[in-house]
């Protein structure tokens, strides 16, 4: 299962937006650094609104959404690259996860230490790029050292990571993210080879006071990250309230769409920052709906079907024959499976079909 980790300065609302994640106090959430030290990891359902009309379809009270793991890690300051708090750490806790969700603070509080004395985003934003960077730096220049004795005996792959490296070290040098450097494909699969903590994905998540969480557009902080996380990263930001998200772990369903409205919100951040994440992760859902359950399953996007048969099973992979499919919106508008297929919307793929998001497939396979 991917993992996207939870970073940021210490007391920004990393492990309350984890407890809200996971819907437990499993984080300690205090209000001094590094309060979190071991990584916390909880696995996420993914909030998918199709999954309850396919039950209807198939009448079944069995439902099982897709899921992703989230992983609560300590807080860094300035100086992690050379060790300072628990920059070792963090560094190796960061490298072991697939993308990143970096909270900023975006709120006023003055009974919230802030560690670095006061609210500046950008600020907060760029200590930790700074600190990926810098490390990055570091990791390059050992491998460097190794790779060029492989390519001095004729490595070609060896040879590919020199090269890329020697276009990353300017670009690194002026604290932008290996992942912004326009690469090729071939580049793209060297940049993976050399394990950059700054070539991983990002998102970034607005932590606002309860009273922006309906609308943000009087919030200044939000405008800055915003523009921050497109020009200098082309990266995505989506908006939550810790503190919000945390009241509504005791509640049930019922109950936290009652908060939320008498907010001015229709949807949990924490919801929409699962989808987000999802999406950063590189991921997609297909479902299986039948009598017994209905099920996403969760699909690395570019897949094809006999890959995404075998994610249900290694077996359904090796002894594919076809994919029966028909698109998820077909099928909620024909309303049922035999009136889908009565007006021609399931069709059978073969090997090399890619699956798309939302795609209700049933496999035939020999044993």
């Amino acid at each position: 299962m991917l993992q996207a980790g939870i970073v940021g300065l210490p007391n920004v609302g990393k492990s309350t937006l984890f407890n809200a994640l996971t819907r437990t106090r499993k984080a300690e959430a205090a209000n001094y650094p590094f309060c979190t030290i071991d990584p916390n990891v909880g696995v996420v359902q993914v909030p998918d609104s199709r999954l309850e009309p396919l039950r209807e379809i198939s009448k079944t009270n069995k439902v099982i959404p897709a899921a992703i793991e989230f992983v609560d890690i300590a807080g860094l300051v300035e100086g992690a690259s050379k060790g300072e708090g628990l920059g070792n750490k963090f560094l190796a806790n960061i490298r072991e996860v697939d993308a990143i969700v970096h909270v900023v603070r975006c709120f006023d509080d003055d009974d919230i230490i802030h560690n670095m004395g006061s609210i500046d985003p950008i600020r907060d934003i760029e200590v930790i790029n700074t600190e990926l960077i810098l490390a990055d730096m570091s990791s390059i220049e050992s491998q460097k050292e190794k790779l060029v004795k492989k390519a001095r005996s004729g490595d070609k792959e060896a040879a590919e990571n020199i090269a890329l490296i020697d276009r990353l070290v300017p670009h690194l040098d002026a604290t932008k993210p290996a992942i912004t450097l326009d690469m090729s494909d071939d580049e793209l699969i060297a940049l993976k080879r050399l394990c950059l903590l700054s070539a991983k994905r990002v998102l970034y998540a607005c932590n606002v006071a309860e009273s922006d969480l309906a609308d943000t557009s009087g919030n200044a902080y939000v405008a800055q990250v915003e523009k921050y996380a497109q020009e200098h990263h082309g990266a995505g930001t989506c908006i939550i309230s810790a503190a919000v998200e945390a009241e509504l772990i005791d509640f049930d369903e019922a109950e936290s769409a009652e908060y939320l409205e008498s907010l001015g919100v229709k949807d949990s951040g924490v919801s929409l920052l699962i989808r987000a994440t999802y999406d950063l992760l590189g991921l997609a859902s297909y479902f299986t709906a039948g009598v017994q359950e209905v099920r996403a399953w969760t699909f690395k996007k570019g897949m094809k079907a006999p890959e995404c048969a075998g994610v249900i099973h290694t077996d359904f992979e090796h002894g594919f024959i076809k994919a029966e499919v028909v698109a998820y919106e077909d099928l909620i508008t024909a309303g049922s499976v035999a009136k889908a297929r009565d007006a021609g919307k399931y069709r059978l793929e073969g090997k090399e079909y890619l699956f798309k998001d939302g795609d209700v497939a049933l496999f035939r396979f020999n044993n």
